[in-house]
Order: C-alpha cells, then sequence, then structure tokens
C-alpha cells in the first residue's frame, strides 16, 4: 500500500513555454511591478509618537509611524498617520499619508488622506488625494505618477545636521536624529 519507490527520481517539470510574441503574462507584469515598488518592513506594530513627545529633527522610517505629539522636522516613513492634535511642522515624505491633525510644509505621497479634522499650510503632491468635507487645505495640489520620486534621500539634512542618509532596505528600525524636550507639567 505505503511502499517506496526503488531508484526513481522525480521527472522535471516542463519548461515553461515563452508567451506569443508580444504577449506578457500577467505574473511577469506582477514581477516587474514588485521589483519597483520600495521594500516595506512593518511587523504591524507602528512606531508611535505620543502627545507628550515633542520631536526636533527628522523622523525617517522604513515602517508605520504614528504621531500623535509635535514634530519640528521632516517625517519620512511607509506609512503615517497624523492623530488630530499632532502636528508636524516640515516636510512629509509617504507611501500612504493620512492627516488628521496639523501640517506646515508640503505632503509628497502616493496616497494621501486628507480628514474632516485636518489643517494644512503647504502644497500637495499626490498619486491619489482624498480630502473629508471639513478638511482645512491651503496650497497647491498636484497629481504625479511617482510622487515620491524628487523625495530627498536623507543624506544631507540642514536641519538636523544628521547626515547618516536614509534607511537601507533590510533595516528593522525607526531612525530619528532629534532632540527631545521633555514637556513642563
Amino acid at each position: 500500500m505505503f511502499s517506496k519507490s526503488s531508484n526513481k527520481e522525480p521527472e522535471a517539470a516542463p519548461p515553461a513555454q515563452a508567451p506569443a510574441s508580444g504577449a506578457v503574462s500577467s505574473a511577469a507584469v506582477a514581477a516587474a511591478a514588485a521589483a519597483t515598488q520600495p521594500k516595506r518592513r512593518s511587523n504591524g506594530v507602528p512606531s508611535i509618537f505620543s502627545a507628550e513627545v515633542i520631536v526636533r529633527g527628522t523622523i525617517i522610517s522604513m515602517g508605520d509611524v504614528q504621531v500623535d505629539g509635535k514634530i519640528e522636522g521632516d517625517v519620512r516613513a511607509s506609512s503615517l498617520v497624523l492623530g488630530e492634535k499632532a502636528s508636524v511642522v516640515g516636510d512629509v515624505y509617504a507611501e500612504d499619508a493620512t492627516i488628521r491633525g496639523r501640517v506646515e510644509g508640503g505632503i509628497s505621497a502616493r496616497k494621501v488622506q486628507l480628514a474632516s479634522t485636518c489643517h494644512v499650510s503647504g502644497n500637495i503632491l499626490h498619486e491619489t488625494l482624498s480630502v473629508e468635507a471639513g478638511a482645512f487645505f491651503e496650497g497647491n495640489c498636484r497629481h504625479s505618477d511617482n510622487p515620491l520620486a524628487d523625495a530627498p534621500d536623507g543624506q544631507s539634512d540642514k536641519r538636523s545636521g544628521n547626515g547618516k542618509g536614509a534607511p537601507k532596505a533590510g533595516d528593522d528600525h525607526t531612525r530619528a536624529s532629534a532632540n527631545f524636550t521633555p514637556l513642563k507639567t
């Protein structure tokens, strides 16, 4: 019933047939699209800057970032959620940016969502933009197929002076170059 076959090697699968001339398979298109997308590292837990935190400097993360405090500098993340009481005085660069608080600076993101509680003073460069009723936006918005193409790479940050550059694919951490100021109670 269950016996081993003697000295038989498994047969090799036949080689994949090339598509007809000029035709491209959907698998090839999906593989090419995946190769051009930046590597996103996320363990399901965002880096959280709580309401009591004030950061002066640049925040760079390969994963998700949630800001409920105040950032005085640029934010670069795969995904950014800015809470209702949060503020960023600087530029935002993200694949996905959900803005519920205040941004005084530019936003460059593939997907930008402006919630009804947001206050944005600056230009928006986007692939997809959604604006809820009641959202405040003062500036220009422009569609781009690749809004992150001109995003700085982090090599020279004049505000924080860190000079460490953007994280490389495979980095598992959030890098913050900042001066932390505790709130007086």
